[in-house]
């Protein structure tokens, strides 16, 4: 069999233990001392080390190897953490991880790696004595000792006298015959894919004649942790011994010899046992040992059964799966459509329990769509540290909330606009420790990631205790640049000037480094967030830090919007921006600086006209008609009415894009289809309020 059937899981496991590698490595930096952090550390590197050489990645194997070394000596007390040690096993952690992503790019998983082994290398022989291949090898002359010690005892198996002839007339052939028992760890999951792992190891180097238990019951996962092979080979003990406890999950192997004489005692002692026990006790012995074994199984299997709550499912069935649903959605509408039409109270009875049914089952597959922000928040921790080292600055991370869940496809599209805020909240906001020492501020600084679920929305904030806006060097910035005119930034207040740093090409950075200055960060922080229908705002007091809050929608598949008239086009507004609905007198309509405005609740609101936005030709519109119908919307605290001609009510669609030729009309995020078959685009509120 193929390992490639096999990739998948390896990916998956590599990137888990990569990422509690690097957590670990973080923790082990704020506790030198604690030597159960870097058993945690030596445990993950050594599974990926032997997930990656039964793949058949060399190269990962050496270097993770060589981190154990390194790993092994600092928790024999034969080295001491240091931050430069550390920077070293971090750097071969990226180099891992980069290895990872290639092989998952379709690579083969090579990369120059000497100058870092050559690195640790010299850690291990500049501060330790005793290295991990030593302890192997002792190990390994522990277990022949072991071996040599039991050779002379009765084989564990019983062998039929067809597998004994086979057995003898292997070896007077040159073939050795082993018994090799393989003990799992307690806690491995997938039994069956490590034994799968060990038969196709054994089977290149040999041939497999007996197992116990049966191959059946292997594949099922009917046993414990251990496990016996009979093998024949011409390979030696110790060889097959160091094969197969490279296999992620093997605790241990014993490799012990077959010999003519082993077999002959074991047969000599079968038949005085049996010749001890009255054939009258033979029943009540196997019947004892049926009871006996019964349990045991069945116990094991609640154990498994238990503990085994969890699958791993590719994320491209899952899309299949919503897109059916999205499908099934459309239906819905079209039959909802039908029976209003109809009035067959069977038919009405029949939609809306497919309603509820479809309603349950929408809540079901968003909910298995939806992830944890920890998955991008985990690394942020590593970037942070590695950039403080290099602005030579003592910042403190604090991410809290990183359960929170959010929809995939908004995962996938998070990250980079977070670590542009992060990059831009080190390098801008924070103070060096001699500034903020100056300031009366403590010599560290803290960032602050928090994110929470708020109605429809998942917020996101970052805060930092850093020197804030310069409201003076952002303002000079902006007028250079023809942002804003001197006359326009005089009445503008500090929250308006904070938001000028998300315009494009914006920076005041005083010279481009690795880290800011080019003016290519917020503003691609801005249109990401505002794709995806959310919006980021800016509350900033200088010298005292500043707060980027980020709100985004929980799904982008399937969302609640409001159907509205204009002309004879249908055009959805979601809900998710909508503060309510209005049917207002056109003679409170009022003209502020050439601007359409209504007095809603106090404040003053502009009206968009849809129509003009959309160049939409008037059909003779009725000028006895005195009232105007609008939608208030929101983005941040900016409010803004949608004039339209009328509102057909609230309904969940399904969200399809316009395609690659579409991409950039203008206030249009997408299109759906409603239950009559026609199309409606979905008004892009954030791109219609400035």
């Amino acid at each position: 069999m193929e390992t490639n059937q096999y990739l998948e899981m390896f990916l998956d496991e590599s990137k888990e233990h990569l990422q509690s590698c690097n957590e670990h490595l973080l923790e082990l930096e704020n506790n030198p001392d604690d030597l159960a952090i870097v058993n945690e550390i030596f445990r993950s590197a050594h599974t990926l080390k032997g997930m990656s050489a039964t793949m058949g990645y060399e190269d990962i194997a050496d270097l993770t190897h060589k981190m154990e070394n390194v790993l092994d000596a600092i928790r024999n007390a034969k080295i001491r953490v240091t931050t430069e040690i550390l920077d070293v096993v971090f750097k071969a952690v990226d180099y891992l991880e980069e290895m990872v992503m290639d092989i998952e790019a379709g690579g083969t998983g090579k990369k120059d790696v000497q100058a870092l082994v050559q690195t640790l290398n010299e850690i291990e022989a500049g501060n330790t004595s005793i290295s991990l291949p030593q302890q192997e090898t002792a190990a390994t002359i522990a277990a022949e000792g072991e071996q040599n010690t039991e050779e002379s005892s009765a084989s564990s198996l019983d062998y039929d006298d067809y597998e004994m002839t086979v057995i003898s007339q292997s070896q007077e052939s040159g073939f050795n015959a082993y018994e090799i028992n393989v003990e799992l760890r307690e806690d491995c999951l997938l039994k069956a894919a490590r034994v799968f792992m060990v038969f196709e190891i054994l089977e290149k180097s040999g041939e497999i004649i007996k197992t116990a238990p049966k191959v059946e019951q292997l594949e099922n996962e009917e046993f414990d942790e251990k496990f016996t092979v009979v093998l024949l080979t011409k390979e030696e003990a110790d060889t097959l011994q160091a094969k197969v406890m490279k296999v992620s999950e093997v605790a241990k192997v014993d490799v012990k010899a077959i010999t003519g004489a082993t077999l002959l005692k074991n047969k000599r002692a079968k038949e005085d046992e049996l010749s001890k026990v009255p054939a009258s006790h033979k029943p009540l012995e196997e019947d004892k040992g049926k009871k006996d074994s019964v349990p045991q199984k069945g116990k094991r299997t609640s154990v498994a059964s238990s503990g085994n709550k969890t699958i791993r499912v590719n994320i491209d069935r899952l899309d299949v799966l919503m897109n059916l649903f999205e499908e099934l959605v459309i239906d819905r509408g079209r039959l909802q459509s039908i029976a209003s039409e109809l009035h067959n109270p069977d038919l009405n009875e029949t939609v809306e329990r497919m309603t509820r049914v479809s309603g349950d089952l929408q809540n079901i597959i968003l909910n298995m769509r939806m992830i944890p922000v920890e998955t991008v928040f985990n690394r942020f921790p590593k970037m942070v540290r590695q950039l403080a080292r290099d602005l030579n600055k003592k910042i403190n991370l604090e991410i809290i909330g990183a359960e929170t869940e959010l929809d995939r496809t908004v995962i996938d599209e998070i990250g980079d606009p977070l670590v542009h805020l992060i990059r831009n909240a080190l390098d801008h906001g924070i103070e060096s420790p001699e500034e903020r020492l100056a300031k009366g501020k403590p010599e560290e600084g803290t960032v602050s990631l928090r994110a929470y679920h708020s109605g429809n929305h998942v917020f996101i904030e970052l805060e930092d205790d850093g020197a804030g806006v310069n409201r003076e060097r952002v303002l000079k910035k902006a007028i250079e640049r023809g942002i804003v005119t001197e006359e326009i930034a005089d009445t503008l207040t500090d929250k308006q000037v904070a938001e000028l740093i998300l315009a494009s090409g914006f920076s005041t950075a005083e010279k481009i480094t690795d880290v800011s200055g080019r003016g290519v960060g917020l503003d691609v922080v801005k249109s990401t967030i505002e794709s995806l229908g959310g919006y980021i705002t800016i509350d900033s007091k200088e010298g005292q830090g500043s707060l980027f809050q980020v709100q985004l929608p929980l799904t982008l598949s399937i969302i609640s919007v409001m159907l509205v008239n204009l002309e004879k086009d249908i055009y959805a507004i979601p809900l998710s921006s909508i503060i309510e609905t209005a049917i207002i007198q056109k003679t409170d309509i009022l003209n502020a600086h050439n601007q359409k405005v209504i007095d809603f609740r106090g404040s003053i609101v502009p009206l968009v006209y849809l129509k003009d936005i959309f160049e939409m030709e008037e059909q003779g519109e009725d000028e006895n008609d005195e009232f105007q119908s609008v939608v208030i919307v929101r983005k941040g605290d900016k409010l803004a009415g949608l004039v339209v001609d009328s509102f057909i009510g609230q309904q969940e669609i399904v969200l399809k894009s316009l395609g690659n030729y579409l991409q950039s009309v203008f206030a249009i995020s997408g299109a759906t289809i409603l239950g009559n078959g026609q199309v409606a685009l979905i008004v892009d509120c954030n791109s219609l309020i400035k």
